[in-house]
């Protein structure tokens, strides 16, 4: 009886929602710059901006589970959701950022074909989260979460395509080493989406 007599706090979906707007914005900022990369300072800048707005967004979430009594999903998987999307945000500006200080002077064209990758796995996250606010529309959220368990094998193979790639060639012992981080980084990103997709996956059977 006191489960109906104390009122949820909804204010979650609305934060589930901007933190997903920053795993949009980060991924897509990412594609950017390594489309223009000229402006690769810049735009590694705006990334990190967009890091520390995840950040503040996580301190919000973690503020409002700590003071609220009863949660329209259970605490474990709002703390693993908030997490999960955290990751992704965290490697993509650790992606960008590496990119500037290891001085590399141009993308490849497999980085960036796995950036669009990750760019298209969170849009799909995105969708995702936008539909837990009722869970009227689950079909929607598995069409979203099969894509992106596809996305991320996409992403697998991408990776060791260009790992292999590689070590096919005569580069420099620095130069190997440096996009071999490079790619792990960013498929670590797209592995990070579809744990996100398994705890949405969680929180759709605990409500059925």
């Amino acid at each position: 009886m006191l489960r109906f007599l104390i009122p949820r706090e909804y204010s979650f979906f609305s934060i589930f929602d901007e933190h997903a707007a920053t795993l949009v914005d980060a991924s897509r900022g990412f594609v950017e710059m390594l489309e223009n990369y000229a402006e690769a300072r810049v735009r590694a800048n705006n990334i990190q901006t967009i890091e520390h707005r995840a950040d503040n967004i996580v301190h919000r979430a973690m503020e409002m589970l700590h003071k609220t009594f009863i949660t329209p999903i259970d605490r474990d998987l709002i703390q693993k959701l908030i997490s999960g999307m955290d990751d992704v945000v965290d490697l993509i500006d650790g992606t960008s950022n590496r990119m500037v200080l290891y001085g590399v002077r141009e993308p490849r064209p497999d980085l960036i074909d796995l950036a669009r990758v990750l760019n298209r796995a969170t849009l799909e996250v995105q969708k995702a989260v936008k539909c837990l606010r009722n869970l009227k529309n689950v079909e929607e959220i598995k069409r979203a979460l099969i894509e992106i368990n596809k996305l991320e094998n996409d992403g697998d193979s991408l990776r060791d395509l260009s790992v292999a790639r590689l070590f096919q060639g005569d580069q420099p012992t620095k130069e190997v080493l440096i996009w071999k981080e490079l790619y792990e980084t960013l498929e670590w990103a797209i592995d990070r989406c579809e744990d996100v997709a398994d705890v949405i996956r969680s929180i759709v059977l605990e409500s059925a």
